[in-house]
């Protein structure tokens, strides 16, 4: 398991957007409501937990057909919203912390995994929440489009990071198919509530790439997520719409 304390991060000050975070908060009471406002979240993790368990069991040597991974390791679920991510993460084994910009997340997320058994802390604010801290896994999940600086937020992300590490980002692509898919028709047609994104703040992979590699960190994969109407989501080569990123030291 990784050491808590390390000196202080280089990102101390918030990244939070208080426009995005408010946004956000409107949807905790429904977040857990798979066929509510966050429901292309809940269609999104069953991929999102596929990569993670690739990525983690690719760096840590874990066995493929074990249940829990994580066991014995601190994980940090950063914009955790109301815990879809961190409650699995808790599950596969993995000490959790979740922070989120959102009170009204943070409220709905305890109240969740309390009724579900599971103990994960979490906190309301940013990076600096945790600032001195160190963890073996630090996720963020369609966050980085939605802070202030991308570059702190990175940078606070990978000050993090424990030694033996592993840093995952997910986010949209800036491309003229996110643009179509998430917000002309996402929000057009009420399937992602109006508001959730705007596209001049979404990262290409080599942006992304860039402020990864000059925080510190070695890019080590990068796949891609593709969405079909009948299919849904699934991992592809395809980074056109949303990708995720895998980094470590």
């Amino acid at each position: 398991m990784a050491s808590t304390t390390v000196p202080a991060d280089r990102s101390a000050s918030s990244t939070i957007d208080p426009a995005e975070a408010a946004h956000f908060g409107t949807l905790a009471a429904d977040w857990w409501n798979p066929k509510g406002s966050s429901a292309m979240l809940h269609r999104l993790n069953p991929p999102r937990l596929a990569y993670l368990r690739q990525r983690i069991d690719a760096h840590w040597d874990g066995d493929p057909d074990g249940f829990t991974p994580l066991a014995g390791k601190t994980a940090l679920d950063m914009g955790c919203g109301a815990g879809l991510l961190a409650e699995p993460l808790a599950r596969l084994g993995a000490s959790v912390t979740g922070v989120d910009a959102a009170p009204e997340n943070i409220g709905a997320a305890r109240a969740h995994a309390e009724a579900g058994g599971l103990a994960i802390e979490y906190l309301h604010g940013g990076v600096e929440a945790v600032a001195g801290r160190t963890f073996d896994l630090v996720t963020s999940m369609e966050v980085v489009e939605h802070v202030v600086d991308p570059e702190a937020f990175v940078t606070g992300l990978v000050d993090l990071l424990a030694e033996d590490g592993l840093l995952v980002l997910s986010t949209p692509n800036r491309t003229a198919l996110s643009r179509l898919a998430m917000i002309t028709i996402g929000e057009g047609t009420g399937a992602v509530p109006k508001g959730t994104h705007d596209w001049s703040k979404f990262l290409t992979p080599d942006e992304l790439t860039e402020l990864v590699e000059k925080a510190g960190l070695k890019v080590i994969d990068i796949r891609g997520l593709h969405f079909s109407p009948g299919a849904g989501f699934a991992l592809s080569d395809d980074t056109r719409l949303d990708y995720f990123l895998t980094a470590c030291r």
